[in-house]
């Protein structure tokens, strides 16, 4: 009973974490899009190149609609993870913790329990493919 529920929870425990992870992504990367020219000027004002504000807007807005899908989830948490270490290091880390980075670093946690697990059994890499993209590798058994 209790391998059961456990089973279960490693199969569908990823999908909260996809679809809050995912929404926020894309609710933060569309902004960045639409106004391109306030995002690429901000870029610029931290000293990072402009045109990297298009790759940051895609890799937020797609990037988070893939968890949302659960496709490709390992690649996508794995780019997210960078994208939110970047913005804590270069933006947020002097703001300190509360009002800086804490949100930034919830994100990145919920990313790399992601790439941790994979996309869960509500997916599309499992539902509609039948096997997981990228999988983590072959489990360690320890032998007691």
């Amino acid at each position: 009973m209790m391998e059961q529920r456990t089973r279960r929870s490693l199969l569908f425990g990823p999908l909260p974490i996809r679809i809050m992870v995912g929404i926020t992504f894309m609710a933060h990367g569309y902004p960045k899009l639409i106004d391109l020219a306030g995002t690429q000027g901000f870029f610029s004002q931290i000293g990072l190149p402009a045109e990297l504000a298009v790759l940051i807007g895609l890799l937020e807005f797609i990037g988070g609609l893939v968890l949302i899908l659960g496709i490709l989830t390992r690649i996508s948490s794995a780019l997210l993870i960078g994208d939110m270490i970047g913005a804590i290091l270069i933006v947020k880390i002097s703001k300190g913790f509360v009002g800086g980075y804490e949100f930034d670093l919830l994100l990145l946690a919920g990313a790399a329990s992601l790439l941790i697990t994979g996309p869960g059994r509500a997916s599309i890499e499992w539902d509609v493919i039948k096997r997981e993209i990228f999988p983590a590798g072959k489990k360690l058994v320890v032998n007691a």
